[in-house]
């Protein structure tokens, strides 16, 4: 997503040797400034997927944030975006900032559909993960309108990790948490406050994994345990993209989680989920949907076959005997 682009000083987060090529290669490689033919919109760093009025629905990174619903997980319509009119805080976080969000996650609970996305400055860690509410995602129902919850958590310059890629996870006690974080000192989680969808007054930040470049987190429980699933590589370059899903496992939501290895995922240990496959470069921003029985992972990808065009991934999750997530086949998905 357009946001983990951000750059720590100690840690360059891409191989850009100046700010000239760093602006370069925005423009052409980022999916919210590239239109991709065959493609009504590109679709970059999906949402979970949700249910509501007989639709799938899910949210991208884009100007307002892009929406897309289905009514069977494999033909997509484009809907329309969040926000037209946009938060007069954001330039706060950058002054030059003109509405392209990233990253959202939605989740629904307490009456209503609350989508997390982030707010950042290219190339720094001026970042924040804002709460955006409404009672429903059918924009022709009377009742739809899209309500500023302000801001979740934010980070500065001072700051050792960056406030980005928001994944919300409703534990089965109904504790509310946030897994988020990009490059820096890696990934983060804290809990939310179950009536506003807020960060938890005095909520500590835990640290869950740490790479030389990770992002996109996504927790899951399944059967007692719980699953990390995180990004390392770089994403953003097409074919040339080296993103990769890892996956580490917890007892509990705040962690250890360890690979098949036993590695702590916050030494560098991570197992690997899903990497490239033929055509489909650079798999990234893991989403579990559960739909009744059934666990669908959404992903994006670089599609070889469309000049490296960023793609929507939808497949079945599976699980192997000893309990650890196996990706099933790819779904055969459509636009329109």
């Amino acid at each position: 997503m357009l946001a983990r682009r951000a750059t720590p000083p100690a840690s360059p987060k891409t191989p850009m040797k100046s700010l000239l090529f760093a602006l370069l290669l925005l423009v052409a490689s980022c999916p919210a400034l590239h239109a991709y033919p065959g493609d009504p919109r590109p679709i970059h760093d999906p949402s979970t997927i949700i249910w509501c009025n007989n639709e799938y629905w899910l949210f991208a990174t884009g100007r307002g944030i892009d929406s897309w619903h289905s009514g069977n997980l494999l033909s997509w319509r484009p809907g329309p975006p969040v926000f037209t009119d946009f938060p007069s805080w954001i330039t706060q976080i950058d002054p030059t900032q003109h509405g392209n969000f990233w990253a959202p996650d939605i989740v629904f609970t307490n009456g209503q559909y609350r989508l997390y996305y982030a707010v950042s400055k290219w190339a720094s860690n001026s970042s924040a993960i804002a709460l955006a509410t409404n009672p429903t995602l059918d924009p022709f129902d009377p009742g739809s309108h899209w309500t500023d919850s302000g801001i979740v958590i934010r980070t500065t310059g001072g700051d050792d990790f960056n406030a980005i890629d928001p994944s919300i996870l409703i534990d089965t006690d109904s504790r509310i948490w946030m897994a988020f974080g990009s490059f820096w000192s890696g990934i983060k989680l804290v809990e939310l406050n179950p009536a506003t969808g807020l960060r938890k007054s005095g909520a500590p930040v835990y640290p869950l994994a740490h790479a030389k470049e990770i992002e996109a987190p996504c927790i899951i429980s399944h059967q007692g345990s719980y699953f990390l699933f995180v990004n390392w590589g770089l994403c953003c370059r097409g074919i040339y993209s080296t993103y990769n899903i890892r996956v580490g496992r917890a007892t509990r939501v705040t962690g250890p989680y360890l690979d098949k290895n036993g590695i702590d995922m916050r030494s560098g240990g991570g197992t690997l989920f899903l990497g490239n496959e033929g055509p489909r470069i650079g798999p990234g921003q893991a989403g579990i949907f559960r739909d009744g029985a059934n666990d669908w992972l959404s992903y994006h990808y670089y599609d070889a076959n469309r000049n490296g065009a960023p793609a929507l991934g939808i497949r079945r999750l599976a699980w192997d005997p000893t309990g650890w997530p196996l990706p099933g086949p790819i779904a055969p998905v459509s636009f329109r």
